[in-house]
């Protein structure tokens, strides 16, 4: 597909441009990447993203759209083939309602959960794995969670991927697991080797070495 004018801003271990990058390798849609540096943020993403002054910020044809979800549904809505929403609005409704579970529950807790000890990170992985089955209820007799191919959601829990492994590695978090389960660590190994994934998610190495300067400064 020819090259749109179409410019995404991102930060390479932001679970949230990750999904933009998947959608659009998903719809084979060419785009221009400017990555940030955090610390020091760019006149562009500042003007683009003045309220929020964050990544991702994706630019259309001058225009910026923010806010990941969002970000999602636009390209679902400008670019119609390879189609990542279900056409059905009960099905859309509930995938956009899960994408917020995922984002204000389940997210949340596991980023919180990075440096708490004792009883406090046996309290915190509890709460995880709680809304962990519930995901791994939503997948039950079905590939990814949209059915037999790479959807939304997919895309928006891709995250998950990368972190667990980590977490387990660095707290002894094992979130996700085989024997607890089974579904969830299917999907992920599936999603994970899939080719809309494929070299685009953050590398273990830089991923592990950015998770141990964080912990050096708490």
């Amino acid at each position: 597909m020819a090259k749109d004018d179409l410019k995404l801003f991102g930060y390479w271990l932001s679970p949230f441009y990750h999904r933009i990058v998947w959608a659009l390798k998903l719809k084979e849609i060419e785009y221009e990447y400017i990555e940030e540096d955090l610390t020091n943020k760019s006149p562009l993403l500042l003007e683009y993203n003045p309220i929020h002054k964050k990544v991702p910020v994706l630019v259309h044809n001058g225009k910026p759209i923010l806010e990941s979800v969002i970000m999602l549904q636009y390209i679902d809505e400008t670019w119609k083939h390879n189609p990542i929403l279900p056409d059905d609005p009960h099905e859309k409704a509930m995938a956009l309602f899960w994408a917020k579970f995922g984002d204000e529950k389940l997210l949340p807790s596991v980023s919180g959960s990075r440096f708490k000890q004792g009883k406090e990170k046996e309290d915190a992985v509890a709460v995880i794995k709680e809304n962990l089955k519930l995901l791994e209820e939503e997948l039950k007799e079905k590939k990814y969670f949209g059915g037999e191919e790479i959807g939304f959601l997919d895309i928006c829990f891709g995250w998950m991927v990368t972190f667990f492994s980590l977490l387990h590695e660095f707290n002894d978090l094992k979130m996700c697991d085989l024997e607890s389960f089974p579904l969830l660590s299917a999907w992920a190994d599936r999603f994970g080797s899939s080719p809309i994934t494929k070299d685009t998610l953050p590398p273990q190495d830089e991923f592990r070495r950015k998770l141990q300067q964080m912990q050096r400064a708490q």
